[in-house]
């Protein structure tokens, strides 16, 4: 079975969020503050998790990403994992984290059924690293990466938002990390999630990031297998790592979404902009799965065409990236 949209893009992936709590704070993705945190009666159970993942791969998701919030704070989530892997008909199981219990977890992980990590790093030096993190510790990231290679997980994924002034005169070092191991290091576009009116001013475009690795390295392109993200690939040639740009505002990439949203809450989105999305918890207290399962295919049928957080006049109304799952 297969899950086709209304613009003919067929939905594989799913991100499923299982807790909205962070043990980091970075500036992109909430307040200094923090946010409110959903109480337990408002956050789904694993139960329920597991009925929504169950359904969606039964109408033709393949592709589960776990994230949060950090999906590693959550009481029992190595549990949860092995239960989610051994799904009938799932294809790939990954996780995303910000690494920082990486070093403890990594072999719960690996023996759960996780077939990937992506993890957050936005900076490789401590200083710059603790300042968009507010407090987060890069060796500890680090560490973590480094034993979860150990334990047997294949090249991680790194996510690095860049942002002019910030980290933006870090590229070439992440580019270099690819020169000595075999990551995939995926450069994003600062996105306006957090409301911010100069958001322009942080958001350096892919094309820029593209042209800044060209002066100085003979780059040749690669190919996103089916189930990946939105993700345009390339790498250094001769390297043993590859990398990839996200421009989610320079470059719609709408057109080829493949990807359907749960947040920790249960609330369903066809699209990380939406400013609604749809509540599940109605439709998993009725215990009827096949309602849950017409739910999710009605859902992927208004999946909008695309975002209009770039057009003209449009304003983003501000939203904490931990509470939609990244």
């Amino acid at each position: 079975m297969s899950l086709v949209d209304t613009y003919g893009r067929r939905i594989n992936y799913l991100r499923l969020s299982v807790t909205d709590r962070c043990n980091l704070r970075c500036s992109y993705c909430m307040p200094e503050e923090g946010v409110e945190k959903l109480s337990h009666c408002e956050m789904l159970s694993y139960e329920d998790l597991l009925r929504i993942s169950a359904e969606a791969v039964a109408a033709g998701i393949e592709k589960i990403r776990v994230t949060g919030g950090e999906p590693l704070v959550r009481k029992g989530i190595v549990d949860f994992l092995g239960r989610l892997a051994a799904l009938p008909g799932l294809k790939e199981l990954v996780l995303t984290t910000n690494g920082l219990l990486l070093k403890e977890m990594a072999q719960g992980l690996r023996d759960a059924g996780v077939q990937r990590l992506n993890v957050s790093l936005d900076s490789l030096k401590p200083e710059t690293f603790a300042a968009i993190t507010r407090g987060g510790d890069l060796q500890r990231v680090l560490d973590g990466l480094d034993e979860a290679e150990r334990v047997g997980f294949p090249p991680h994924k790194i996510n690095v938002v860049v942002m002019r002034g910030v980290n933006d005169d870090e590229i070439l070092d992440f580019v270099a990390l690819t020169l000595k191991r075999p990551y995939a290091v995926r450069f994003i576009e600062y996105m306006p999630t957090c409301g911010d009116a100069d958001w322009r001013d942080l958001t350096v475009p892919g094309a820029e990031i593209r042209e800044r690795i060209a002066r100085e390295y003979t780059i040749e392109e690669s190919t996103n297998s089916e189930r990946s993200g939105p993700s345009k690939n390339f790498r250094v040639q001769g390297a043993p790592g590859s990398l990839g740009i996200i421009t989610a505002m320079t470059g719609h990439f709408c057109d080829g979404c493949n990807r359907l949203r749960v947040t920790a809450s249960g609330v369903a989105k066809g699209c990380l902009f939406s400013g609604t999305g749809v509540d599940l918890k109605p439709v998993l207290a009725t215990g009827d799965d096949e309602l849950l399962r017409k739910e999710i295919r009605r859902i992927v049928a208004a999946k909008p065409g695309r975002h209009e957080v770039t057009d003209e006049g449009v304003e983003t109304k501000p939203f904490a990236m931990s509470r939609v799952g990244g």
